[in-house]
């Protein structure tokens, strides 16, 4: 690669511009005045652009001196970072793992889901939520190594994908403290009265739930549906209803949310998918993941 420019002209550039004249220049970089005013007039040649002029007793940066100040700042602010990122190379090893989380997931539970790889040496997790069909496409394009979610990957010859089960939990329907005594009375019946918060269709467990009061003749009192289920947490633990979450949680509902669980969602529940990119050659993590799948039905809390 042949270069136009010298990065020492550059960097002394740099460091002119930084101290605003070559006097301040030159005794920062210990060097002669005439020394570092040769090697800027040199920078300057090379681009074919003037980069500095006087400005009373110093010096100011011209138009393309602004230009080329920035991109040194980056160069220059990257070379600092450069001791610090070979410590860590050679320091422990660290696997990376990039994981896509559907946004329609209960946050509760990844963390649940990933209690087999959290505590693995050296583990560098990066974590990017966002819509289900974004994430699968990502994941085609190998910018992600796993995707986890409520629903497997539909069937597309085009999306080279493939599903994991990571296993269940049975739902039960959750309630602040304002609303137990409501609920409990003539449960489930009460839910036709007690104010009810539901994920919306976004999330593939509203099927089982609209199934769910369909068989039991249920007409529930919706007051909210949100497609995020830690903002739906959030405003039921501030009173506004009962609802429903996947009792693989509960410990946590109780002790971040203070609600209680009211009773049982009997023959609804919410599945698990680890989603890779390939059938065979998984990332290290992705195998210790699936091969340790946390299976809700023996972590659920009992009623």
């Amino acid at each position: 690669m042949s270069l136009l420019f010298s990065y020492r002209h550059l960097y002394y550039f740099w460091v002119v511009a930084k101290e605003g004249g070559m006097v301040r220049a030159a005794e920062r970089l210990g060097m002669a005045v005439q020394t570092v005013s040769t090697q800027v007039r040199e920078l300057e040649r090379s681009l074919g652009h003037t980069l500095l002029r006087p400005a009373g007793r110093g010096l100011a940066l011209t138009e393309a001196g602004l230009a080329a100040m920035r991109q040194a700042e980056q160069i220059f602010q990257l070379g600092e970072q450069l001791p610090a990122a070979l410590r860590e190379a050679i320091g422990s090893p660290v696997v990376r793992l990039t994981l896509g989380v559907s946004d329609a997931l209960p946050k509760l539970a990844v963390r649940q889901l990933m209690q087999p790889v959290m505590q693995a040496p050296g583990l560098r997790l990066l974590c990017h939520e966002g819509k289900f069909d974004d994430l699968l496409g990502d994941l085609a394009l190998h910018r992600l190594d796993v995707v986890l979610a409520d629903r497997p990957a539909p069937a597309n010859p085009n999306l080279k994908v493939y599903s994991h089960s990571l296993g269940s939990s049975p739902l039960a329907w959750y309630a602040p403290p304002a609303w137990k005594t409501a609920a409990l009375e003539n449960f489930p019946r009460s839910l036709a009265t007690v104010p009810v918060l539901l994920p919306t269709g976004h999330a593939a467990v509203r099927t089982a739930l609209d199934l769910w009061f369909e068989r039991l003749g249920i007409r529930p009192h919706i007051v909210g549906e949100f497609d995020d289920s830690a903002l739906l947490k959030t405003f039921a633990a501030s009173g506004m209803g009962v609802f429903p979450a996947a009792e693989l949680v509960q410990g946590e509902l109780a002790s971040r949310y203070g609600v209680e669980r009211v009773g049982a969602c009997e023959g609804a529940a919410e599945h698990f998918f680890a989603i890779a990119a390939d059938k065979k050659v998984l990332h290290p993590l992705v195998w210790m993941l699936v091969a340790g799948k946390v299976m809700a039905t023996s972590l659920q809390a009992k009623p």
